[in-house]
């Protein structure tokens, strides 16, 4: 594998175009990222959050995504400057470190990978006249197809023509709705989502905001792959980073905008079946754009959610390979990769099969547990970043370090408090 490092100056005019260019085609890695994130935390917990309490929780998501910077961003910083991956640098640290990051990653991936099935399906009902459980499996096998016989190049190139289509659809919806009359009574008084039984609320939505952090080493992984193809440099690899995960959270505002500017204040609320669940997301779009837009809409939201299913079964299913490859000291076995998809997969199924259809409890547990294991990802990110192995040059300096303690002690808070709330109901 090349080595990640800067391209030589190049004086031609030729030349210089076509160094103008890598920035836009080393995209990738970012991306994929960002159409993991933007699925459930999107798509529901924001908009869900707008609905139920208005622009309250905006600076809240803002917040989130602020804190949890350092973290994700230790994926793209790592992997620039080593040419390995995380869990290598995991793996370095000392050998549990690499045990704890496994077993808890393996848990996550099935949960995950249920939550986002399971959302992919109800959405598919809107064209579909099955049942959530058959939809799911279609869901699951149309996935794995993709995976193992397209592999990473296809899911480089349709992430970004999915992404593009979602952003545009959404910005499009929001815009429009801001210039709607409001139908909210002039009357009414929003809850305030700062009373102790929302607690369960606000650690789910932050769970997945933007996503979980164990995402950071699927960034990790990604940026290798893309590698093979193509050089890229620390800057481009960073910029790639950042500009996906400036996305992610900007959108993730837009859609509480969209619940809050539609919903908040109808009286209407999300329901927990998976198949209502949808046709009231849709509705939001198509209340604003006009109803022969629905199901144009639904497409571009079912391809969306479609698209995080698919890099959660890569990203999750990457991770584990490669930690299994380190700790067993196996060489690399695309064979043993389809394995761990197809393992994720059928238990993914497992889980939607026991919550028959209902939608916003999985998703829900989902989210709490991915908050509940995001303080020792978090933690073992912080660690490696500051580590000595690592060249100085490349080591988070102390606005990093200090962003990244006060982020630790707000997981950490939020665990604690949790953890007290479920004691006490």
């Amino acid at each position: 594998m090349e080595k990640l490092a800067d391209k030589p100056d190049l004086n031609s005019h030729k030349a210089t175009y076509s160094s103008a260019r890598v920035p836009l085609k080393a995209l990738g890695p970012g991306l994929l990222m960002a159409a993991a994130a933007i699925g459930a935390s999107h798509l529901v917990a924001s908009t869900r959050a707008g609905a139920e309490f208005g622009w309250q929780l905006a600076w809240l998501i803002l917040a989130v995504n602020l804190l949890k910077y350092p973290f994700f961003a230790a994926g793209a910083r790592y992997t620039a400057a080593t040419d390995e991956s995380l869990l290598h640098g995991y793996q370095k640290q000392g050998r549990g470190y690499l045990i704890l990051f496994t077993s808890l990653n393996t848990i996550a991936a099935i949960a995950s990978t249920a939550g986002v099935t399971m959302l992919t399906a109800a959405m598919l009902t809107l064209f579909i006249p099955l049942s959530i459980d058959i939809l799911g499996l279609i869901v699951l096998i149309s996935s794995l197809t993709l995976l193992i016989f397209g592999h990473y190049a296809l899911l480089d190139k349709l992430t970004k023509v999915i992404m593009f289509c979602l952003t545009v659809t959404t910005l499009i919806a929001v815009a429009l709705a801001l210039n709607a009359p409001s139908l909210v009574d002039s009357e009414f008084i929003s809850p305030s989502p700062w009373q102790w039984g929302y607690i369960g609320f606000l650690v789910a939505m932050m769970g997945w905001m933007p996503a979980p952090i164990e995402v950071s080493a699927w960034n990790s992984l990604w940026l290798l792959e893309k590698q093979k193809s193509q050089s890229i440099t620390k800057e481009q690899a960073i910029f790639d980073f950042n500009l996906g995960y400036i996305i992610t959270a900007l959108l993730a505002v837009v859609f509480l905008a969209l619940g809050s500017l539609v919903m908040h204040g109808s009286g209407e609320q999300f329901s927990a079946s998976g198949v209502k669940f949808a046709s009231q997301l849709i509705t939001l779009y198509s209340q604003i754009l006009g109803e022969e837009t629905r199901y144009l809409i639904g497409a571009v939201a079912l391809l969306c959610i479609f698209s995080t299913t698919v890099t959660v079964i890569d990203g999750y299913s990457r991770t584990l390979n490669m930690g299994m490859q380190l700790l067993t000291q196996k060489p690399n076995s695309n064979k043993l990769l389809t394995c761990f998809m197809l393992l994720i997969s059928a238990l993914g199924l497992a889980i939607i099969l026991f919550f028959k259809g209902a939608l916003l409890p999985l998703l829900e547990f989902v989210m709490i547990l991915a908050f509940m294991t995001t303080v020792v990802f978090a933690w073992l990110n912080y660690k490696l970043m500051t580590s000595s192995p690592l060249p100085e040059s490349d080591r988070y300096g102390w606005k990093m370090k200090l962003l990244s303690k006060i982020g630790l002690l707000y997981l950490l808070g939020f665990a604690g408090l949790f953890i007290y709330w479920i004691a006490t109901k």
